[in-house]
């Protein structure tokens, strides 16, 4: 197995890793944050809690590498592009998954300090607990754009390269279009991270992902990948 052939099944795997992960954050997590007790929730949850924030660590980890495996194939296509694509799919992207996931540990902290507290002194608890959970809802809003700006960038490189099937480039682009049209529908308050529509919109990108991870690990990267590699080496 050469090089871009690995590279390709090892980027698929990852892709998998990272939409199974995030998945697994939200089953774990989403019914006591959207609850209106949550705060007594969490604290009677800590375990799930703990291991959605883990999963969303997963999730950042492993799309992270997909960015630092693919840079030295896309590098090939448009240098510039290619280190944008690392910048933020492979730096700010993570920065927002560790921030969510520190939000979520303190707010165990601080849930199970609001269960010690009794009824008189809790009420001082729920403004901060309040904004721990819009900092962590936020930090997710920013990894809407920040995915959604990296994830345009790669599909534009695909496309061009047509390193995978352009039919799934093209897919890729018109679903991440769809995915950013989402975050500013949520910055501008029309709707939430949680919403149905957002969960519609978004399930275009979440199923292209998925074909093209199954795509790469079995057909790996076009000819036309091999055939850069081959005419760089040619020329040095």
């Amino acid at each position: 197995m050469d090089t871009n052939r690995k590279t390709a099944v090892i980027v698929g795997i990852l892709y998998i890793i990272g939409t199974v992960a995030g998945i697994l954050s939200v089953a774990f997590t989403s019914r006591i944050f959207n609850a209106s007790d949550y705060l007594a929730r969490v604290s009677a949850n800590t375990n799930q809690i703990t291991i959605g924030a883990f999963f969303v660590l997963i999730m950042g980890f492993a799309l992270a590498m997909i960015p630092v495996m693919m840079f030295p194939i896309l590098k090939k296509q448009n240098e510039a592009l290619a280190l944008g694509y690392l910048i933020f799919r492979g730096a700010l992207e993570t920065v927002t998954y560790i921030l969510c996931a520190i939000n979520w540990l303190l707010l165990i902290s601080l849930s199970l300090a609001y269960g010690k507290a009794g009824i008189a002194g809790s009420i001082s608890f729920q403004p901060i607990s309040a904004l721990l959970l819009a900092a962590a809802d936020r930090s997710t809003l920013m990894t809407v754009f920040v995915f959604g700006l990296g994830a345009l960038i790669f599909y534009s490189l695909l496309f061009k390269s047509n390193l995978i099937p352009r039919w799934i480039s093209i897919w890729g682009l018109i679903a991440i279009g769809l995915h950013l049209i989402t975050g500013l529908l949520i910055a501008f308050g029309l709707t939430s991270i949680s919403s149905q529509l957002v969960v519609l919109m978004d399930l275009p990108i979440a199923i292209q992902e998925m074909v093209m991870a199954v795509w790469l690990i079995a057909k790996g990267f076009g000819p036309s990948a091999i055939r850069v590699e081959s005419a760089v080496v040619e020329m040095n």
